[in-house]
């Protein structure tokens, strides 16, 4: 079971650009998909952008244009890369690995493993 290690976060002005690194445990080319998540004080978790093995990308609309996935599969890792940044992007961001399956052990058809999470501050 891969094991996913967050880290970058910290405190930003309003403006600046930061970004977040997704450490997994073994190779990321065997992952169907990666993503970042966040989740803000008092708010739902939102996908916030995903990268699939193949290298397609998706983005939540509040981050399009500011924020850039990708992954190093040399280092088995994804980042963020987070510029324009706004106090409203404050939040937990966690790492997320999708695994599709099958079978009794993977009724929903795929499995998810979960970052510890880093946080990001932007003060205005």
């Amino acid at each position: 079971q891969v094991q996913l290690v967050e880290s970058g976060g910290g405190l930003v002005q309003a403006g600046g650009s930061l970004r977040l690194s997704c450490a997994a445990s073994r190779s990321i080319d065997s992952i169907n998909a990666m993503g970042w998540y966040r989740q803000a004080p008092g708010k739902q978790r939102k996908l916030v952008a995903a990268i699939t093995s193949g290298g397609s990308t998706n983005y939540a609309d509040s981050v399009k244009g500011r924020f850039t996935i990708s992954g190093d599969n040399a280092k088995n890792t994804v980042y963020l890369q987070m510029n324009s940044l706004k106090p409203e992007d404050t939040a937990v961001y966690y790492c997320n690995a999708l695994e599709y399956c099958t079978g009794y052990g993977c009724p929903a058809g795929y499995l998810e493993v979960w970052g510890q999470g880093t946080m990001l501050t932007v003060s205005s």
